[in-house]
């Protein structure tokens, strides 16, 4: 598709809202073999006016919207000139495709529920509904979702103070990668250093706790990410909690491990966890299904992870969550409701229910014609027995996130009773804090008081150079949090 626009900044925003009705299309400003085309056009005075037209196969489908301008900081015109774009766009090429299945209408963003919230805060919650539903077209299904969500997370994120932060630390290293993953992860062989990562990891525990204490920083939770954080040995895992423990005051703090795959957890490790404080585990199967497992690349089966949920159970942890991905090649309505029932007769304490998203950097990106996807109203049907399972354990929807390149433009939704809401998870996802990470790959974020600035220092992703940059990475974070 040809692009032809007089906002070349609002470029990569552009070609988001085309991808929700054309995922796969290449767009460039030459355009491709087909001749379609697409013009974005705005206009700004005591309004802003979007124009969008699609040209394809002799047709023209457009739309004009426009939004009044409220006045503001630089950062505040641009946002509402380009939800003015995107409108247009989505409300012309709806015109084009008018079967699609978009719930979430024109919003590309990760966080619908910030953008929700917000709208509370500033136009009132009527007032914030009917945008939601007149000017981002967001469905009545996925709206409900949303007002459910941030009624959870207003008492959370009220309580969290200016000196808070979550803290998050890395383990980028797993057993073997799986057909969907695009994170930064190494296989964990013979050859791997381990001794050297930990040994960095822990430097950098060091310099960060310190440099938290010296600002008055105090952590509100703990989270150990990866990766497969329980590809670490007990006693290196041991080794490692201890070093956190001594840099951090952890105790009566919530502390989640993504302990992940049953083909890394043991009871010896699990024991270590418990004995450190750690008072959140989360066993992922993603899926119950011995056939999608085995095509996926997890060499684990369903009956391993129950055997694995039962060991952690029985270490005495009382908060565990587990997680599915709906959508994954080969899988239908019916593995969805086996692998949901089989998840609902363990009881767990939370359950994260995961769209697939095809990233570019992943094995199923490289060889999608090789797999049978499920089609979008499948996968939505699957995310909403999602929904309907976790409603009947007695659960309640406490953070989603969309990511791009989702199936159907749909989202991933936590879900948890009510006693064990994860603080960190709603603190991440919604900017509710400021983030201190450790381990490579790992991004540390300052968020200011009123929410309005966000900066970020990045860990370098390649493990040798995270190693040999800690300190220089340290005092990056130094500063940052020395800004005014």
């Amino acid at each position: 598709m040809k692009l032809i626009t007089n906002k070349p900044e609002f470029y990569n925003d552009i070609c988001e809202e085309i991808r929700l009705f054309l995922p796969r299309e290449e767009i460039s400003a030459e355009g491709g073999e087909d001749g379609s085309s697409l013009s974005v056009s705005l206009k700004t005075g005591e309004s802003f006016t979007a124009t969008a037209a699609y040209f394809v196969r002799g047709e023209v489908f457009s739309y004009t919207h426009e939004t009044p301008y409220v006045g503001g900081s630089d950062i505040v015109e641009k946002r509402y000139a380009k939800r003015c774009v995107k409108v247009a766009i989505f409300r012309a090429l709806r015109k084009a495709f008018p079967e699609k299945l978009i719930p979430w209408g024109s919003l590309t963003g990760i966080r619908p529920t910030r953008l929700l919230r917000e709208l509370i805060d500033t136009e009132g919650y009527d007032e914030a509904l009917r945008l939601m539903r007149e000017e981002f077209d967001v469905d009545e299904n996925k709206l409900r979702l949303a007002e459910e969500i941030v009624a959870v997370q207003r008492p959370i994120l009220d309580s969290a103070g200016s000196n808070m932060l979550g803290v998050y630390i890395g383990i980028p290293f797993c057993r073997t990668r799986c057909l969907y993953c695009s994170f930064a992860s190494q296989l964990r062989t013979k050859k791997t250093d381990m001794a050297a990562y930990l040994r960095a990891l822990s430097r950098d525990i060091e310099l960060g706790s310190q440099m938290a204490k010296d600002k008055g920083l105090v952590p509100r939770s703990f989270y150990m990410g990866g990766g497969t954080p329980t590809i670490l040995t007990a006693e290196e895992l041991d080794c490692l909690l201890d070093k956190i423990c001594s840099c951090y005051d952890t105790a009566g703090i919530e502390f989640t491990v993504e302990a992940g795959r049953p083909d890394t957890i043991t009871e010896e490790k699990l024991r270590v966890m418990k004995e450190h404080g750690v008072t959140r585990v989360s066993v992922n199967p993603q899926t119950m299904c011995d056939r999608t497992l085995r095509l996926v690349g997890r060499d684990h089966s369903a009956a391993d992870i129950i055997s694995c949920y039962e060991t952690v159970r029985g270490v005495g942890f009382d908060s565990i969550n587990m997680d599915l991905i709906a959508g994954l090649p080969g899988e239908t309505e019916i593995d969805m409701e086996a692998s949901l029932a089989a998840v609902k007769a363990l009881s767990p304490d939370c359950l994260t229910v995961h769209t697939l998203a095809i990233k570019r950097a992943s094995r199923l990106h490289e060889r999608m014609d090789e797999y049978a996807l499920p089609s979008v109203e499948t996968v939505e049907r699957m995310v909403e027995m999602g929904r309907e399972t976790a409603r009947e354990m007695g659960m309640k929807p406490y953070y989603m996130y969309r990511q791009k390149y989702m199936a159907g433009n749909l989202e991933n939704v936590g879900y948890s009773l009510p006693s064990v809401v994860c603080v960190y998870n709603i603190d991440m996802m919604e900017d509710g804090m400021s983030i201190l990470a450790h381990g490579a790959g790992a991004m540390t974020k300052r968020v200011w008081a009123d929410g309005g600035r966000i900066e970020r220092v990045p860990n370098n992703k390649d493990i040798a150079t995270y190693i040999e940059s800690v300190d220089k990475t340290n005092a990056e974070r130094a500063e940052l949090f020395s800004l005014d």
